[in-house]
């Protein structure tokens, strides 16, 4: 079901940070409507079943004329977060035909589950605003018949942005050229290779980045030569009851909606040692071990894990999965295909 939206939310209800935002933003929204600026939706890969599909964007203030006029040459990380959503309007849903209505919450977000009878692999929904452009947002439909995915984190596992060090991680996020972020070596050929070797596996992307970067990061596993997938990102800023969203429990609480979700697949978990994978993986294989195929975790150098605050960790595969899975660990792709293979799980 579609989440409650967000003006239902008592405005004494919310934390004081999310009231000086909304009050900063009401300011601006008022005085850019003035000057032209309209409505325009940002769409998000979805995903879903025969049956049902999830669909995700964002809806924000831009010119009116958004043509691009030449591509850019450079496109820095601070410019992702200098928009301003549009709050609480509704988005009309076009999917297999039928038509649904979502409310945005206060961060711009719409996120509905609506009811589709789409076909399994690639398709596409339409999301319209009465004074904005149709946009076509890409979902992947899960054949039923599927058992086996991949949920991978982003930072530091497919990309290298150095997160756990917090004065790099400023720096690559809001000023680094976003064409100069390096690939973590041999990971796009190990998710090449294991939805080569598991014929329509998805590939999920998990990370506690914000909604802000999608098409920067999507735009970066494009070029990179990832497999397509849905992006399941936070929200930036103030939440309705804290300063700032918990990286760690978006991630419990997505892991456990896949496991309801699809109750019939097995995941391959794959993260790094940096910052809290190993953990909440752990977690996720305790409570749900019919919904886990294996652990990959990319090891950091020493001098990496030193620097993330962690310990390295050893070298090769452990055997102290709380409920059996294979536990694997290795510096890169290259070497986390051999264990993996190994493993018999490819």
């Amino acid at each position: 079901m579609p989440p409650t939206p967000a003006g239902q939310l008592a405005v004494t209800n919310l934390h004081r940070a999310a009231r000086i935002e909304d009050a900063v933003h009401s300011l601006v929204e008022r005085r850019l409507r003035r000057t032209g600026w309209r409505t325009n939706v940002i769409a998000y890969t979805g995903y879903g079943a025969p049956g049902w599909v999830r669909v995700m964007c964002r809806v924000l203030l831009g010119r009116p004329d958004t043509r691009q006029r030449g591509r850019l040459e450079k496109v820095r990380g601070w410019r992702s977060f200098t928009t301003l959503p549009a709050k609480h309007v509704t988005v009309t849903i076009e999917a297999g035909g039928e038509r649904h209505e979502a409310r945005a919450d206060r961060s711009g977000f719409v996120d509905a589950v609506v009811e589709a009878d789409l076909p399994p692999g690639w398709g596409s929904v339409r999301i319209s605003l009465p004074d904005a452009e149709p946009v076509e947002a890409p979902v992947r439909i899960l054949d039923p018949e599927v058992r086996f995915g991949i949920l991978s984190d982003i930072d530091d596992t497919v990309m290298v942005t150095a997160l756990p060090r917090p004065l790099l991680a400023a720096w690559n996020t809001f000023v680094l050229d976003e064409h100069a972020r390096n690939a973590v070596p041999g990971m796009a050929v190990l998710y090449e290779r294991l939805v080569t070797a598991h014929p329509g596996a998805p590939v999920f992307y998990l990370s506690t980045g914000a909604w802000n970067v999608a098409p920067t990061l999507t735009r970066f596993l494009s070029r990179h030569l990832y497999p397509a997938g849905p992006l399941l990102l936070t929200d930036w800023g103030p939440t309705a009851d804290r300063w700032f969203r918990s990286g760690r429990e978006h991630k419990r609480v997505t892991l456990a909606r896949l496991a309801r979700e699809f109750p019939d697949v097995k995941w391959l978990l794959v993260g790094d040692d940096g910052q809290h994978d190993p953990e909440i993986y752990r977690e996720f294989a305790a409570a749900h071990p019919q919904n886990v195929a294996g652990v990959g975790i990319r090891r950091l150098s020493p001098t990496q894990a030193v620097l993330a605050g962690s310990l390295p960790t050893p070298a090769g595969e452990s055997s102290a999965g709380p409920v059996g899975q294979k536990w694997l660990s290795a510096p890169d792709g290259a070497g986390l295909w051999k264990l993996l293979r190994d493993a018999g799980l490819v």
